[in-house]
Order: structure tokens, then C-alpha cells, then sequence
């Protein structure tokens, strides 16, 4: 019975403690905008897109109808003809943190798994894809609500049956944008057979903005007509170590039969560079002991916008 406890207690106290870790790091992140990139003879910072798909970021020495001349921090000046410039965009003094421009992060509405109550925005989407078989994408209706759909392409493989479910989400902003709130469900089923559905029904609360954030909440699930009469409660974290680096954490708490409930806790780092978004976690469920440490979690993610 001890060791029962113990086993159990581990993935609790584990989860706890990734979130009390996530907490003290937005808590004490640093700043961003304090330190920018060299040559302070020029206050305007471009980001340009060439029609090659290169991106340069630097601060814009001069311009006229033929080039613009940037300030690259590590090669000096850099010239770029108008008629090569796909976009130019001029970026504010927060999107750099020590000296190093931070590109927005492409994967912010999401953890491993669950979403937080950050908006994805109007006409910004993504295709997300777990270990190959679980396919999401979701897009931006509007500044605030999102819909998504995804599946198990069991079809590819000869089978008649597909999983398959909407993701519908609204969030809203409490006074900041520095703290949301959000409603959303997943509504699921199996494309060619008789089942009624699975899904879940869930409310978000985040602090904090799309580098760094924290966020806690609460679903019920559905199998078919019945709702469950205890909540499940999710903890998640996310944290900017770097330009492309990232630490998350998300931690479920499931009520079970007897009363209780039961932990699954994860952690995970992800590489995302400007472009796409890279997961790599352990995921440990409770009970699981031995010499266990965790299940491997991978996951990509592509944004788009339109």
C-alpha cells in the first residue's frame, strides 16, 4: 500500500512542482527591450523578407527608391534592392531581448497538448502533428475565436472507421493582455460507425503574454449524452529560454472511481524557429513505477496565416 502511495504521490508532487517552477520564472523573466542591437545612430529596426524566403533584421541606416541599407549586428551594413524585398515590416524595441531579435513565437496558443487562453488571431492558423497519427489544424476566425479540426487518418491504412473531432475556442482578455480567459470543447466521434461521441467541455485562465505564460483549467468530459460531475484540472507552463528555445509543462489531474483523482505529468523542451515549432517531452502517468521515467511525446507544428 505504501508503495502504491508513493507511486502515485510521485507524478502529483512531479506536476506541482513544474508549475510552482513555471511560476517563478515568469514571475522573475527578464524584460524584453532593454538591450537592442548595436549602431545607435538609427532608431527604426526592420525586419525584411527577400523574395527567396531570407529574412535580415537591422536597424535602417538609409533608404531610398532603389535599397535600403540596414545595420546587421555581426556584419555591418547590409544592402538590400527594393525590387528583391518580398516585406518590410518596422519592429518595435520589445521584439529584442539581450541584444537578439526574437521573432513572435509561431506555436503560442498551445501547450504539448492542451490549449491556454491566448487568441491565435484573425486569419492565423497552424497544422500541428503528434507521432504521426494525431492531425490538428486550427484557424482564426476571428481576433478572438478559433475553430479547429483533426483526425486519425485510419483510412490510409485500409480501415473504414476515422476518428475525428472540432476544436472549437474563444478567449477574451481581463482588463490586460497580460491575462485571459477562455471557453472552448473538443467534439468527437468516429466517421463510419454508430458511437454517439467523446469529447470535453473546458474554461482557461493564462497569465501572462506568448513567450512566457501559466495557465490553469478545468473540463468535463462527455461520452455520449453524459457529462462527467467532477472536473478534470489541468496545469500547464510555458517559458522563452532563448530566440528558439523553450521549456514546457503540462500536468492533468483525472477524477477516478474510487473518489480521487489521478495525475499524468509532462515535461518537455521545444525548438522553435521562426517558421515551425518542434516538441520533444516525456509524459509520466501515475501508478507507473519501476524503473519507468516516462513516455516520449513528439510533435511539429507549421504555422500559416492568410
Amino acid at each position: 500500500m505504501n508503495k502504491s502511495y508513493d507511486e502515485a504521490t510521485m507524478t502529483a508532487r512531479f506536476a506541482i512542482t513544474c508549475t510552482l517552477i513555471f511560476a517563478v520564472l515568469i514571475l522573475w523573466m527578464p524584460a524584453p527591450g532593454q538591450s537592442a542591437v548595436s549602431n545607435d545612430n538609427a532608431d527604426t529596426v526592420y525586419r525584411i523578407e527577400t523574395v527567396d524566403g531570407t529574412t535580415t533584421v537591422g536597424r535602417l541606416i538609409r533608404e531610398d527608391d532603389d535599397a535600403v541599407v540596414l545595420y546587421v549586428e555581426g556584419l555591418g551594413e547590409v544592402t538590400i534592392r527594393r525590387d528583391n524585398i518580398r516585406e518590410i515590416t518596422e519592429l518595435d524595441e520589445t521584439a529584442f531581448v539581450r541584444g537578439t531579435y526574437w521573432y513572435p513565437n509561431p506555436h503560442a496558443t498551445r501547450y504539448l497538448f492542451g490549449p491556454n487562453a491566448l487568441p491565435l488571431g484573425r486569419r492565423m492558423g497552424y497544422y500541428q502533428n503528434t507521432w504521426i497519427f494525431f492531425n490538428n489544424v486550427n484557424y482564426g476566425v476571428t481576433e478572438r475565436f478559433s475553430m479547429g479540426v483533426g483526425m486519425v487518418p485510419l483510412f490510409l491504412f485500409g480501415v473504414g472507421q476515422t476518428p475525428a473531432w472540432l476544436l472549437p475556442k474563444i478567449s477574451l482578455p481581463l482588463g490586460t493582455d497580460q491575462l485571459n480567459i477562455s471557453a472552448g470543447a473538443m467534439f468527437g466521434g468516429v466517421i463510419g460507425s454508430g458511437f454517439g461521441g467523446v469529447g470535453l467541455l473546458y474554461g482557461n485562465l493564462t497569465f501572462g503574454g506568448r513567450n512566457s505564460n501559466i495557465s490553469a483549467g478545468l473540463g468535463y468530459g462527455y461520452v455520449d449524452d453524459g457529462l462527467s460531475d467532477r472536473p478534470s484540472v489541468n496545469i500547464a507552463g510555458m517559458h522563452r529560454l532563448s530566440q528558439r528555445y523553450y521549456i514546457i509543462t503540462e500536468n492533468y489531474f483525472f477524477p477516478s472511481g474510487d473518489g480521487d483523482y489521478n495525475a499524468v505529468g509532462s515535461l518537455g523542451l521545444r525548438y522553435a524557429p521562426e517558421s515551425f515549432a518542434v516538441d520533444f517531452a516525456l509524459v509520466r502517468p501515475e501508478g507507473v513505477g519501476g524503473d519507468f521515467i516516462g513516455i516520449p511525446w513528439l510533435g511539429v507544428s507549421i504555422p500559416f496565416s492568410r
